[in-house]
């Protein structure tokens, strides 16, 4: 298994959370929630109001996102889902744990609040140039007041 932070659209609660809990694609067992442990712009680009971290370590914000253990069957998926590694490109990253639900471990090996964990995360160094100067954010949320509401795919023409 993998561990995979998400920070967009797959988070609970978002337009594509649906694909994170679907059997079909594979095994994802949510395991609580994080932030990145060095700063990044996270912005929300393009037509389709598509949230993007920027691979740019050190300005922004700490991002918030949701911490999962998936399999490989669910690795290959998000990959494909995430265009990896044309649009974003998949690598590991350091985040630490705000808060663990996952109790299926045995609790002498439980990361606590503050643990700072290796995940692997979708980020992109493949962006256009002006994305640098666009709103950052700290937490991804579609629905938020910046009014950028994100197109689902198939509702894109």
């Amino acid at each position: 298994m993998a561990r995979v932070f998400v920070y967009g659209t797959l988070k609970k609660g978002q337009p594509n959370y649906p694909h994170m809990i679907n059997g079909a694609h594979g095994t994802s067992l949510f395991q609580g929630r994080g932030l990145t442990v060095e700063k990044y712009p996270l912005v929300i680009a393009g037509k389709y109001n598509i949230p993007f971290l920027l691979n740019k370590p050190g300005i922004g914000h700490r991002v918030s996102g949701d911490i999962y253990s998936v399999d490989d069957q669910m690795l290959q998926f998000l990959d494909e889902f995430e265009s990896c590694p044309d649009m974003y490109q998949r690598a590991p990253m350091k985040i630490e744990v705000v808060e663990w639900e996952d109790k299926s471990s045995a609790p002498e090996v439980r990361p606590g609040v503050n643990s700072i964990l290796e995940c692997d995360v979708y980020s992109t160094s493949t962006y256009q140039p002006e994305w640098i100067h666009l709103p950052y954010y700290d937490n991804y949320d579609s629905f938020g007041k910046h009014k950028l509401e994100y197109v689902l795919r198939e509702s894109r023409n």
